[in-house]
């Protein structure tokens, strides 16, 4: 779980893959973003299968949503799931909520899943939809600048040495 090296080096290398990836700008952002939406809903084990059905709706690439989907890991999960689950409370109440009374233990025991649906999963699936909205916009539009800008620097670096090869090729006697 914890990353061999860094986790900023894992967070370069996704970058870096989001970034090669070939797809047209708007769909390597739509994808990031459809896993970073995806993320923000509690439903563990289902984040790669809604991501890539949230790409495929608004024409994102797959793999850039598979990698978008690692926004949500270990480390950032209490967080995005905590904040869902209390702006959905805040939501569904229309002001700061009591408690729920819930046993969550025996309710998961025993796979209670109406028992468990009310109380938590309703609040936390209604918080995560604008929060996952609003993280996947700021990451669209991140990640279309990052693309866009990298596909023009590259352009410029394989210009740059196409035009190093020519001058130098004018320079190298012709064998004969």
């Amino acid at each position: 779980m914890w990353p061999r090296r860094s986790f900023a080096r894992s967070a370069r290398y996704f970058a870096k893959r989001v970034l090669r990836l070939s797809a047209e700008p708007h769909a390597v952002a739509a994808g990031v973003a459809a896993g970073v939406f995806a993320s923000f809903l509690p439903y563990p084990g289902t984040h790669f299968l809604i991501a890539a059905a949230v790409a495929w709706i608004i024409g994102g690439n797959l793999l850039a949503s598979a990698l978008g989907t690692a926004v949500g890991n270990p480390l950032t999960f209490p967080f995005m799931w905590g904040a869902g689950y209390e702006l959905g409370r805040f939501i569904l109440e229309g002001r700061a909520p009591e408690e729920p009374r819930l046993d969550l233990w025996t309710t998961i025991r025993h796979l209670e899943f109406g028992e468990l649906w009310g109380p938590l999963l309703k609040p936390a699936t209604i918080g995560a939809l604008p929060l996952g909205l609003a993280a996947g916009l700021v990451f669209y539009i991140i990640t279309r600048q990052a693309v866009a800008t990298f596909r023009d620097q590259r352009q410029k670096r394989l210009a740059e040495k196409a035009l190093r090869r020519a001058q130098l090729g004018d320079r190298v006697p012709a064998r004969g």
